[in-house]
């Protein structure tokens, strides 16, 4: 590498390290955040289940803008500066209405950052020798890191949540500044429909098996703080908590291309789902705090195989002028609708039968999805046995 690339690969590493971080900080602890201001289960369930909502409006939207502008970077810029500066305005008051609101807000906003950096770092990365797993390694560390000292932080102080994470995301608003320039690729007289991604048969499929996932971490993420800290937790052990589980990413990121390769993408999104339910199913079981820690390390064998392997066929398999669109469309289905459906229904029926039985029904539910999708890529793979396709990604 010369010297110009290697500037390039620490601003990509940087980023990926520095919102990651803002991610750690804000998505983790904001469920925290509104126990301690005296929300119930089931309105904290409501309210969180509205950010999904809206990043499944804004997502495709902003997908869309990124395809057609002359520099994606600059769309990513304005999502970064939109999240930072809407979070200061969030602890403001603690009224029901204006809560929601400001959640809206930042959603808005925030959803679409990470599927539009994936599209910029996947597309430059296609001209080079490098590879993903590294870059979004970045991400795993300072979310690991993040997690544990905004843990300590906020054993002291919940409410400096906001201002923390608008300070992380205005140090990537800068880092962007040193990326390469990623322009869209989709003209004004030359549009090209979204109705691409929906008949990619293999790509709905593997979508759907993401969705299904989707739907048990999203009651994981949005009850799990909750549940933990019955379980005799506190913040800063939480955030230990989420250092073992994004430190457990770190195998997949650094050999995930011949793991896909050597097993092929249905085996790998299949053995997601049994890990989930393997997942779910111990913490229903456990009831000491600190046996939650090594369960912790079943994260790396599902989050961050879905979102890499599906972020990466989709860099390859959708034409240049959707790659945008195709990685906010996964992310709208896979981080908006089925995190909707997790949160609120988790929610409810965490009031009905607890926080703990829930996770046992999402466990079993993560198991069904393995019986249903193995007969699923059986029979497509009898349809596709005489075709030149193969149904995995290349290196």
């Amino acid at each position: 590498m010369n010297d110009k690339s290697i500037r390039v690969y620490l601003f990509f590493l940087s980023l990926y390290a520095i919102t990651y971080m803002g991610s750690a900080v804000y998505n983790t602890f904001i469920p925290v955040y509104l126990k301690s201001i005296g929300l119930s289960q089931t309105s904290i369930a409501t309210l969180l289940s509205f950010g999904p909502l809206v990043a499944i409006l804004a997502q495709p939207v902003w997908g869309s803008i990124g395809d057609r502008s002359k520099s994606k970077n600059n769309v990513l810029q304005i999502l970064i500066l939109g999240s930072a500066v809407s979070a200061l305005f969030f602890p403001l008051s603690n009224q029901y209405i204006y809560l929601l609101l400001m959640i809206c807000l930042i959603t808005f906003f925030q959803a679409s950052i990470f599927p539009l950096s994936d599209a910029i770092t996947l597309e430059h990365l296609s001209r080079t020798k490098w590879t993903f797993g590294p870059i979004r390694l970045a991400g795993t560390i300072g979310f690991a890191v993040m997690s544990v000292v905004f843990g300590m932080m906020a054993k002291r102080n919940i409410n400096s949540l906001f201002s923390v994470y608008s300070v992380v995301m205005l140090l990537a608003l800068v880092i962007i500044i040193g990326l390469p320039k990623i322009k869209g690729h989709q003209s004004n007289r030359e549009k090209v429909s979204l109705l691409v991604l929906l008949k990619n048969r293999k790509l709905m499929l593997f979508m759907l098996l993401n969705f299904i996932v989707q739907i048990t971490l999203g009651y994981y993420y949005a009850f799990f703080p909750i549940y933990y800290q019955q379980l005799g937790a506190d913040n800063g052990l939480l955030g230990w908590s989420m250092l073992v589980s994004a430190m457990s990413e770190l195998p997949f990121l650094l050999f995930g291309h011949k793991i896909v390769e050597r097993f092929g993408i249905p085996a790998v999104l299949l053995s997601t789902a049994f890990f989930a339910g393997l997942r779910w199913v111990l913490l229903y079981f456990v009831h000491n705090p600190y046996l939650v820690l090594p369960i912790q390390l079943l994260h790396g064998l599902i989050f961050i195989v879905l979102t890499v392997t599906l972020a990466i066929y989709i860099n390859q398999e959708v034409p240049k002028e959707l790659k945008a669109s195709g990685q906010t469309l996964n992310g709208l289905i896979g981080l908006g609708l089925a995190r909707i459906i997790g949160s609120m229904a988790g929610g409810v029926a965490s009031d009905y039968v607890g926080l703990r039985t829930v996770f046992l029904y999402s466990g079993l539910a993560a198991f069904v999805t393995v019986i249903v999708f193995v007969f699923i890529f059986l029979k497509e793979a009898k349809v596709m046995i005489n075709q030149p396709e193969k149904l995995y990604v290349k290196k």
